[in-house]
């Protein structure tokens, strides 16, 4: 195993294949992109508890090392505390590579990874950008924007928005407890969407010529549907919205508990 510990600004250039990532950081900037070109790891900036990084195996780690005894309470004695575990780096790994990536406070972005990825951040924002495979982002206060999304993709946030933008993903599933969502499709054979807020605003966009059996339900706000064949009702307004786009084969469902949910239409010759 190869191990460095880095306590200033540098770039390491990796001597070896990577297969796999795994990233725990305290606070900072990460930035993982997959790359044709060799695997790389540069520091832009770094606390004065550094940094380690080794490579053992194909699996590159990057983290904070918080002792063997893990105490949280230095990290709350005020801004000083957080600022030696700050971190800003980026990650260049081949496009197949998959892992997690995890920062307690602090922002992620995710670019460009064919195979999947899973994001954890207690308090920050997500950015996913190119990526396929099964892709998992979770954080608990921030947001979670994707842009450009296949495969499988799940967004989970305790307070703040998600937005999902040119979306070809198979499956889709959003959860936030008090924000909006934000869901743009561009694959009219999506086979399974579900979208939930507890407080906050659903716009969702699917390709005219999408293939979805429709069920959206609003207890305190208005649904609304750009599809004559996906009809509104409710005995206190349009509470709900139903009905089938294509033959049915996929499923799209909605629900807010508080807040209006827009279904809207996008032109077929713009989908994928």
């Amino acid at each position: 195993m190869t191990t460095w510990t880095i306590n200033k600004p540098q770039r390491l250039a990796l001597d070896g294949d990577v297969s796999r990532f795994d990233v725990w950081l305290v606070r900072g900037r990460l930035n993982v992109v997959g790359t044709d070109g060799p695997p790389s790891v540069t520091f832009k900036a770094v606390g004065s508890k550094g940094v380690t990084v080794s490579l053992e195996h194909g699996v590159l780690s990057l983290r904070h090392d918080l002792g063997q005894t893990r105490r949280w309470y230095h990290l709350f004695l005020g801004v000083g505390g957080w600022r030696r575990y700050n971190a800003e780096v980026t990650v260049a790994v081949p496009v197949t590579a998959t892992g997690s990536l995890t920062v307690m406070s602090g922002s992620v972005v995710a670019s460009g990874l064919h195979d999947g990825v899973v994001v954890d951040v207690t308090s920050g924002s997500i950015t996913l950008l190119g990526l396929g495979g099964t892709v998992l982002a979770k954080t608990v206060s921030g947001s979670v924007e994707a842009l450009g999304v296949g495969g499988d993709l799940v967004m989970e946030t305790v307070s703040g928005e998600i937005a999902l933008g040119d979306s070809s993903a198979h499956r889709v599933r959003a959860r936030t407890i008090s924000g909006s969502i934000t869901c743009d499709l561009d694959n009219p054979k999506a086979h399974e969407v579900r979208l939930d807020t507890t407080s906050g605003e659903i716009v969702v966009r699917v390709p005219e010529d999408a293939d979805l059996d429709v069920d959206i339900n609003a207890t305190s706000g208005r649904v609304s549907s750009a599809f004559p064949q996906v009809g509104t009702g409710g005995f206190t307004g349009a509470r709900y919205a139903r009905g089938r786009l294509g033959a049915g084969n996929g499923r799209l469902t909605a629900y807010a508990v508080s807040g209006n949910i827009s279904l809207l239409s996008r032109p077929a010759e713009d989908a994928s």
